[in-house]
């Protein structure tokens, strides 16, 4: 009779799991700022903003997974540009990721030479408990393009929330690698005689 009963219960909760009864907690995903919003957070003194898109070679794959000692999400990159005049007044990068299993959108402000200048968490799909708060995101600004930004070694992480911890540490060195690899070296490359 037991093992009836336990039958039932499986096929009841099989049937249920796709229909959304069962879920025990509720879904907690949220977008906190748009791109278009992020952008103007970014950049709040620039006439305008420019969008430069890139599809990333074999060669720039691996210098920036190596920069970043992290993977990149995707091959095709948007790095966001402020300008005000000709002036450059920086660089936006809004990096997308899994943290465990459900989405995350940050943004990543640099300066023209490559600093990290702010952050702020764009969506966040996983419970918001383990949401990256802006305290921990605060620890990130003033960053050097070559900081290593180690988890318990640079940076401090988030208590009960280790792989937000980790995916925001590793968003911002690939943020770093990109700029490194796309915008510093060619901008190098450029000036030399």
């Amino acid at each position: 009779m037991a093992s009836g009963w336990r039958s039932s219960a499986w096929i009841a909760l099989a049937l249920a799991i796709p229909l959304g009864i069962a879920s025990a907690t509720p879904v907690q995903a949220k977008v906190f700022m748009s791109r278009a919003e992020a952008l103007a957070w970014a950049f709040p003194d620039a006439d305008r903003i420019e969008d430069r898109r890139f599809v990333l070679t074999d060669e720039q794959v691996a210098a920036i997974e190596a920069r970043a000692k992290s993977k990149l999400e995707s091959r095709i990159v948007t790095i966001y540009v402020g300008l005000r005049g000709d002036a450059v007044l920086g660089y936006a990068v809004i990096d997308q990721h899994n943290v465990r299993t459900l989405p995350e959108a940050f943004l990543v402000v640099l300066s023209p030479e490559g600093q990290v200048r702010r952050l702020r968490v764009l969506a966040f799909h996983e419970p918001q408990e383990y949401k990256p708060s802006n305290r921990f995101l605060a620890q990130f600004e003033g960053r050097e393009p070559n900081a290593p930004l180690r988890l318990h070694r640079d940076v401090h992480g988030i208590a009960g929330a280790t792989l937000s911890s980790q995916a925001v540490a590793g968003g911002v060195r690939r943020v770093l690698a990109l700029h490194e690899v796309l915008v510093r070296q060619p901008l190098l490359a450029h000036a030399r005689p």
